[in-house]
């Protein structure tokens, strides 16, 4: 099937985001397990599971609508020096995806493909999904302090 070229850019674009989702979360998570945070360690790396699943599909429509993937370009990865800042990074880069996806969702209604809206959809409900869970362990650390969080993480 022959696809909208500008929807085929645009879902090339959201893969750079997703390919530099994958690398900015198992950076993070290693870095937990380095420091001993295996709770942290654990939601980074299924975080980062979700997000090669989000390419894989991203890929799969890409071939499907006559495209080519493009894997060589990454968007900006940022790595977290500490938990706060890993955090904050993540859910920086959540807030650009969720806008993304907004936008994509947008312009593949308006070329009526709904098949690619509707995969594009169901990432946007993990990205929120991502979101929430980045926003809550934000409020945990300002609720509890860092230290009394970072003792809830280990194990």
């Amino acid at each position: 099937m022959k696809g909208n070229s500008k929807l085929i850019e645009t879902l090339n674009a959201l893969l750079a985001d997703e390919l530099a989702a994958i690398n900015q979360y198992m950076v993070h998570a290693e870095m937990c397990e380095d420091w001993g945070y295996g709770k942290l360690y654990e939601g980074f790396k299924r975080r980062a599971i979700v997000e090669m699943r989000h390419a894989e599909k991203l890929i799969g429509r890409i071939l499907f609508l006559g495209g080519t993937p493009i894997v060589s370009e990454l968007s900006k990865i940022r790595i977290g020096k500490n938990i706060p800042e890993q955090i904050e990074f993540d859910r920086d880069a959540e807030e650009i995806a969720i806008k993304a996806y907004n936008d994509a969702i947008k312009l593949a209604a308006e070329v009526n493909d709904h098949a690619t809206k509707d995969i594009l959809v169901q990432i946007l409900n993990d990205e929120d999904s991502h979101m929430d869970e980045l926003e809550e362990l934000l409020d945990q650390i300002e609720q509890m302090t860092l230290p009394v969080f970072l003792s809830t993480q280990v194990g």
